[in-house]
This record gives C-alpha cells, structure tokens and sequence, in this order.
C-alpha cells in the first residue's frame, strides 16, 4: 500500500527550494504526495522563526494537522524546530523532530518509518544508503532547488549566517555559514534547465557569503552559472550590502544574465540604530552602493533598476528622531523601489531582547504604517517611470479570473489575458 504524505511550509524561499526536494526524493521512494488538507500517512511540516508571530503560526498548523488527521505521523523541520525542539515534540501528533544541520536525516528516517509501519513484509527493506537521487554536500548542508513551477525555480546555494546582529536568531536556528560547492550548483542549474524553467532564483541565508566553506567566491558563482544553457535569467534573492562588490555590480551592468533586479538589507536608515543592531556598514556606505548600483546600470543602458530593501520598525531604543532618520533616509537620499517592512520581534536569546529600552506595539505598528505609505508611494513612481518602455516578461502558469501574470526583469508585475501558449515564455510588451 502506498504511503501517503503531505507538506506544509511556512517561512521564507528556502524553505520552499526545500520543501519541494524533499517532495521529489519522497516521490523517488514510492510516496503519494497529497494536499495539505486531504488525509495522508504522514505530514512533513518545515517550519519558520523569524519572529514570534512565525513560531505561533507554526504552532497552530500542527495542531490543525493533527485535529484534521489524527492517524498521521507529523514530522517537523526548519528554523523553528531547532529553536524549540521540546515544546514541538510536547504537541500531540508530532513524531519526528529534525533540526537545521539534520535535513539531510529527514528522508532516510521517514522511509524507515513508513516501511516499519506497513509490518513484517517490509522487513529487510529499510535502505542501508540514501535514498536515490538524494545528495549530500557536506555534514550538514541540504542541497535543494523548488520544482512544480514552468516559470522559475528558487536554487539553494548557501545556509546559515555568522553576522549574529543584535535581532536576529537565524545564525541559532541555521548555523555557521557554509555553501554547496559551486559544481553542485551547476548541475542543480542544469536540472533545472532540462526541466524547462528559464529562470533561477539564487537563495541562501546569507547568499552574498557563498564560498566561505569551499574556498571558491560568490563572483565566480555567478560567472558560471551565467554560461548554463537553457537559464535565460538569474535573480539574487537578498545580499547584504557589504557583500555586493563593485565588481559584481559592473559585471551584471555589463550584460549578463543577472537582472537589474537588487534586494538589500538596510535594516534602519539611522546610523545609531544600525550599530547597535550589529550591522557591517553605516548609511554613507549604503547609499554609495545604491548610487554605484544606478551609475552602472544607466551606463549600459538599464536606467531602471529595481531596488528593494528592507527596514526593522521599532528596534530597541528606537527614538522618534531615529525613526524620522530612516524614514528621511529613505524618501530623500535612496528612493527604493520598494521596502519591505518587518516591525521589530523581540527574540529570546538575542541582544536586543534583553533590552531594558524596548519599543511599545503600538508605536512600532504606526510607524510600520508610515514607512507602508512610503513604500505605496514610491512602488507606484517606480511603475510610472517605466510607463510605455518595452520589457521583456516571464509569463506564469496561474490562472486568476482570466488573468495571467509575470515579472519583467526589473520586477514590475505584469497582468494580461491568459494565454496558455505564454506560459514559461518570454514576452516583450509595454508596461
């Protein structure tokens, strides 16, 4: 009888890329996947706990999964399960607990599990190696790529995080930053081509440090990966300022693959504020590198250059002055595409949560509302300065009400009629 199993994931892009090779190697084994919400055998839940809201979340999808099936073997993994390993295993239904540096444990184990499970006649099956088709990078690194999408696939090449700012619990959660070697992600790249997806989406905790564990750099990642054929166009999902070189910059400006496309952590647009947070730069620099980022891209040709960046509302500390700081750093001096605005979480085992200074909820809400307001404001400068330009769009398989959607390089959504022919096509339209 075949086991069925199913998969929830909460979090960030990573997690998907994960999420969906387990998917794959399950497959590989004999499982059925099966919706969420349908009864299965098993349920994999890879988790998220970046802020107190993620691992209350988390918290609640298990015990849904558990109400709704209550025969199923819940196995829980991700950022979260490291974290709070015994306050997961005390939630009825749970069986399996597998921190971050254990991914590469997961399928092995439910394997085991499942084949125990179907009685006596499975004995002697439990596979003494990996699973086929499961590769293992290292000790502790889980090399994984998302699938199930025509368009474009989110490629792990990095995990883990050594800055430990004063905020954040990612570095507990994840670990040492470490890479796949850079051959790995090649023939990831080249999978993922031969699936038919022309466009890849680089994603780590800290991408920008790939090469740290193999001696090899980010810059010459992206110089091989930009000569895999059938991958039409790259993303960098996040890098940290200090990490995207000029060189980097000129070489994507100067015509590769890469996208005019950045998405970089600010954090807090106040000088103050970002060294309390830890953080390996000052607003000078950020704004050099942003200004680097346009030179470049306008001289070859690419004067529209989406920036994305992101902003911590209510750090410890956080004065009214240091807040109309960043909020002036923001309007007057960087002028992003767009910011994504996170309030400040306070997280047990951090720097900023022992804190005697800590920002009231509903100080930190108004000023995530009028950061919010900024970003409205200047997403939408951003869509009418490309008005009546020419761009080429990767159209996705969604269907919604008729309408079809994709993203031009420089991350502008695109809707028009659907059109199944277009789907995984590059189209040229006019915004």
């Amino acid at each position: 009888m075949t086991t069925k199993i199913s998969f929830v994931t909460l979090g960030c892009k990573l997690n998907y890329a994960e999420t969906s090779t387990y998917e794959r190697k399950f497959i590989a084994q004999g499982f059925e996947v099966v919706p969420w919400n349908e009864k299965a055998d098993i349920c994999l839940v890879n988790t998220c706990s970046v802020t107190e809201h993620s691992d209350k979340k988390c918290r609640n999808i298990i015990r849904k999964l558990h109400r709704s099936n209550p025969g199923a073997a819940i196995v829980v993994t991700g950022c979260y399960a490291e974290l709070k390993r015994k306050e997961i295993e005390a939630i009825e239904g749970v069986k399996f607990v597998f921190g971050a540096k254990e991914k590469s444990m997961v399928v092995p184990a439910v394997v085991e599990y499942s084949l125990e499970r179907k009685g006596p006649d499975s004995a002697g099956k439990v596979p003494t190696e990996r699973p086929e088709g499961e590769t293992h990078c290292g000790e502790d690194i889980f090399a994984a790529f998302s699938t199930g999408e025509r368009t474009r696939s989110f490629l792990k090449i990095q995990d883990g995080c050594d800055y430990k700012c004063a905020y954040c619990t990612v570095p507990y959660a994840r670990g040492e930053s470490r890479n796949i070697p850079m051959s790995e992600v090649l023939s990831q790249a080249r999978e993922i081509a031969a699936e038919g997806m022309k466009e890849i989406v680089l994603t780590g905790v800290n991408t920008g440090d790939f090469g740290k564990t193999t001696g090899e750099s980010f810059f010459e990642l992206l110089k091989a990966l930009n000569g895999v054929e059938g991958i039409e166009r790259y993303r960098i999902s996040s890098i940290e300022p200090n990490l995207l070189t000029d060189e980097i910059i000129d070489w994507i400006a100067s015509g590769s693959k890469f996208l005019p496309h950045f998405h970089i952590p600010l954090q807090s647009g106040c000088d103050k504020v970002l060294s309390e947070m830890g953080r390996r730069y000052d607003t000078a620099f950020f704004e050099r590198k942003i200004r680097r980022i346009r030179e470049r891209m306008e001289a070859e040709g690419k004067p529209k250059v989406f920036i994305g960046i992101d902003v911590i509302a209510g750090f410890p500390g956080e004065s009214e002055e240091d807040f109309l700081q960043t909020y002036n750093f923001l309007k007057d001096r960087v002028r992003p595409a767009f910011i994504h605005i996170f309030p400040y979480s306070r997280r047990a085992g951090t720097r900023a949560a022992c804190r005697k200074d800590q920002v009231q909820d509903c100080i930190k809400t108004k000023r995530v509302e009028i950061l919010e307001g900024l970003c409205a404001e200047l997403h939408s400068e951003f869509v009418r300065t490309n008005s009546g330009i020419r761009e080429k769009v990767l159209f996705e398989s969604t269907d919604k009400d008729g309408m079809m959607y994709g993203y031009t390089g420089n991350y502008i959504r695109v809707a028009r009629p659907y059109d199944p022919s277009q789907i995984g096509q590059i189209v040229e339209v006019e915004i």
